[in-house]
Order: structure tokens, then sequence, then C-alpha cells
């Protein structure tokens, strides 16, 4: 799981307090709000770079892969699906969760947001590829540095398939941005009506941004 100190720039500051000013945590240049972001990949631990710092890490061999630069890209899947049982096996308590693979561990890891930080999950990897591991995203995922993020439909859409669910490849850093903003609004046992209006919103941003998989080729006939 990230450090806290590493969660710690994606909660707001106090209404009070004026924003603080972000460095690049390589050469302490100044950074704007929109920056590149580094995954020091032994200790998973996310860091803000400015641009030249962040292209120097372009190619992930760059510095001896110690450092892996987040990208910028998000995907979504139209013909993602995900059944009642195929969830159930991940034994994940909460309908949201991030999987990502950790190429320091060679394992997969999943997260889910909870309002004391980001809690690890045990990932057996047969319900791994049972389920979200078995989608076309999965396929594209990239170490360290992108995770698949996974939301089921908390109202529910009854039905043979069980609850609806979408799945977004997305960086690792907006993940967390996801912990921050449940940490930040959570009230409660159910998070309260003010945390879900920014849970949504943060999702609609997500699927905005996403360029969609061409649609999956229809099964060739039997002979």
């Amino acid at each position: 799981m990230a450090s806290l100190s590493s969660l710690r720039r994606f909660l707001a500051d106090p209404p009070d307090q004026a924003p603080a000013q972000e460095v690049c945590e390589l050469c302490a240049t100044p950074v704007p709000a929109r920056h590149p972001h580094l995954v020091q990949v032994a200790e998973r631990r996310m860091i803000c770079a400015c641009g030249p710092c962040g292209f120097l890490f372009d190619n992930p061999g760059a510095g001896g892969g110690g450092y892996r630069r987040v990208p910028d890209r998000y995907l979504s899947d139209p013909d993602f699906r995900l059944s009642d049982a195929q969830w159930d096996a991940l034994q994940i308590p909460v309908g949201m969760a991030f999987f990502l693979r950790n190429s320091a561990q060679q394992k997969l890891i999943a997260c889910y947001p909870s309002p004391a930080g980001a809690t690890e999950s045990e990932l057996g990897l047969e319900a791994w590829t049972a389920g979200v591991g078995g989608g076309r995203l999965a396929a594209e995922l990239e170490p360290d540095v992108e995770a698949l993020l996974v939301r089921r439909d908390k109202a529910g859409s009854g039905g043979a398939q069980g609850r609806a669910a979408e799945c977004l490849l997305v960086p690792i850093d907006a993940c967390y941005r996801l912990v921050g903003l449940v940490r930040l609004h959570w009230r409660g046992f159910d998070g309260g009506a003010e945390a879900w209006r920014e849970i949504d919103g943060f999702f609609e941003a997500l699927r905005a941004e996403a360029r969609p998989l061409a649609p999956a080729a229809p099964p060739e006939p039997e002979a």
C-alpha cells in the first residue's frame, strides 16, 4: 500500500490554509497543480515531478528501472462484464476497488478506498483470472503505474447478472485521488449523500476522459 505521506497530496488543505506549493521531489523545482508523477517501484511510493524530470523517466528502463513515470491514458471496455459470483470470489467487502501488478513483488494487488485510506485485500490468482483479470483491459495494464478501477452499481440493477459493474484502466495516481476523496467526504456507515456525489462526479470525469476499446470481434463460426 502506498505510504501515508504519498497520499497526503491528494487531500485538500483545510479551508483556512493556503494550498502548499508542491515541488519536484527530484530537483525541488516548484510544480503546477497538474504535474507528472513517478512511482518508486521498490517502495511503491509515488512522488511529484516537474516536466523535465518526468520526461527523463518516459523510458521504463531509465534510472535502472527504479522509477517509472505514471502515464496519462484512460481506457474503458464497453464489453466488460462481471458477475456477482466473480466479484464475491475476490473477497472485497465494498463496491469499489483497484487492481495493479507489482513488479517488485511479482504479484497482483487489490486495494479499495476506505475512510482510513487505501486497504489491501488478498487476491487469489484464480479469482483474478476468472473475473477482472480475464477482461481485455487487463491485457493492456502496465505494471506499477496503471490500475484497473472497478465499480459496481451501489443501487443494484437486478436481473440474472446481478449488479452492473464497470471497469476503467487509469493511471495509479487517479486511484489515490479517489482514496483521498473518500477520506475527505465519507461520513457515517454509508458515506452520506455528499460523499456519493463526489464519487459519482469523480467517475463521470474518468468516463469522459476514457477512450473506449473497439468492440470485441464476434467469435468465428464453427466449421
